[in-house]
């Protein structure tokens, strides 16, 4: 990568990066930050909400199986900008089926495309950022994932102002949309050619498609996979749940208004984005698994004070918590499974489909629970995972391969030298 690109177009990369993730976080908030008034909306349930989100999560699915076709055929920048078009037409359709037409099917169309562009989107900006972490020769996903979260945070945000000036879904959604798009339009121009992404992962060259298919087979094949697919899937729940349940939770459970369950999403985003945007250096100084076990034992401890919180302060502090602890799961898996260069894509592709199923279809299974249970019991269930995540953390301890190739790199040679505990 380093021959192919000069200095300023590394730079126009990881900026564009920068802007997808941020793109892609500001869609989601849209859609979480107005599910109470779309539910009062439609006059639905739970349960049907929760369908809304299966159609969503298989449509993402399909959208994760797809990328790496679309990926190899139309290269990066043509998949994500077609991906992101794909979200904002899904997120505007959300607000028409809400207000205009009032109409369940037609919101479920709409988060059908939002599921889709956003599960291909996924895969295409984590192998991106992943190339570009390895080329970089620092720990850079947390802080990619850490711009998904500013997006989340506007997104949240805007939510806030929107549900307390009565602005219809219809409004708000439309206007996300068009956004979203503009980004798309204006970022990608700064994504290289898909051969050049390729070379920073596999430095020997573009293998032929069968045998990328092969390695990519190969990677569903090798435990750590499944290990690192334990810790993201229990943290992906974490931010999952939070997205789709946490601003209803506050409302129903929790006694308060719309706009303070939509702030309460708000500081949940804003303390994992500060996180992520210290992660990084913080990784290379103790260790990825020194950082995963601590914020497993922060997200559950958060969770815990949100459910049981006898007053809305102390929900608030419990969303903080929770939102600070489930930060790192997902970008220091994708990191992990990005040690080895020549293997990066095929890997990263592997642990996002598991983390982004967890993600995308575990909020619908909350859904079904909490019609038994109650929305808050059902959390609990994410309470069992983000431990899980925590025992699992082990795996994420760096291969040996990331160092050797760490210091052969050129790009690498001017940074500091990590210190001992980025290899824990």
């Amino acid at each position: 990568m380093n021959d192919a690109l000069t200095r300023s177009q590394l730079v126009r990369w990881r900026t564009a990066t920068f802007a997808i993730f941020l793109a892609s976080g500001l869609s989601i908030a849209t859609w979480a930050s107005r599910v109470p008034a779309i539910k009062s909306g439609l006059e639905i349930d739970n349960i049907a909400v929760g369908l809304l989100l299966l159609g969503a999560g298989i449509a993402s699915i399909i959208g994760l199986s797809v990328a790496p076709m679309v990926m190899a055929r139309a290269g990066a920048r043509r998949g994500m900008l077609a991906a992101l078009v794909i979200v904002g037409i899904g997120v505007a359709t959300i607000g028409i089926g809400t207000d205009l037409l009032s109409s369940y099917p037609v919101v479920l169309l709409g988060l059908a495309l939002f599921g889709f562009g956003n599960g291909a989107v996924d895969v295409m900006m984590n192998v991106e950022g992943a190339a570009i972490e390895k080329t970089s020769g620092r720990t850079l996903l947390p802080l990619f994932h850490a711009f998904f979260s500013f997006g989340t945070v506007i997104g949240a945000g805007l939510g806030v102002v929107a549900a307390a000036l009565g602005i219809t879904v219809l409004a708000h959604t439309g206007l996300m949309g068009g956004v979203i798009v503009l980004v798309a339009l204006v970022s990608v121009a700064g994504v290289p050619a898909r051969e050049s992404a390729e070379a920073a992962a596999a430095p020997a060259g573009r293998p032929p498609l069968r045998e990328r298919f092969l390695v990519a087979i190969s990677a569903w094949r090798e435990p750590r996979t499944y290990a690192l697919g334990v810790i993201m899937l229990g943290m992906a729940f974490a931010e999952g749940g939070a997205n789709d349940w946490l601003p209803l939770a506050v409302v129903e459970d929790h006694g308060a208004d719309e706009a303070f369950g939509a702030a309460a999403l708000t500081v949940f985003s804003v303390a994992m984005t500060v996180v992520r945007v210290l992660g990084g250096p913080l990784v290379d100084r103790v260790g990825r698994v020194a950082v995963l076990r601590t914020l497993s034992f922060t997200a559950a401890a958060g969770l815990l004070l949100f459910i049981f919180a006898p007053n809305l302060p102390l929900v608030f502090i419990g969303a903080a918590l929770w939102g600070a602890g489930a930060s790192l799961g997902f970008p220091l898996g994708m990191s992990a499974a990005a040690d080895d260069p020549a293997k990066a894509p095929a890997r990263v592709s592997a642990a996002a489909t598991i983390g982004y199923v967890a993600f995308l279809c575990g909020p619908p299974i909350l859904g079904f629970i909490s019609e038994n249970v109650g929305l808050l019991n059902t959390l609990l269930v994410i309470v069992v995972l983000i431990v899980l995540s925590g025992l699992f953390s082990s795996a994420a301890r760096p291969l040996a391969v990331a160092s050797a190739d760490a210091d052969a790199a050129p790009a690498a040679a001017a940074d500091p030298p990590r210190s001992p505990a980025s290899e824990r």
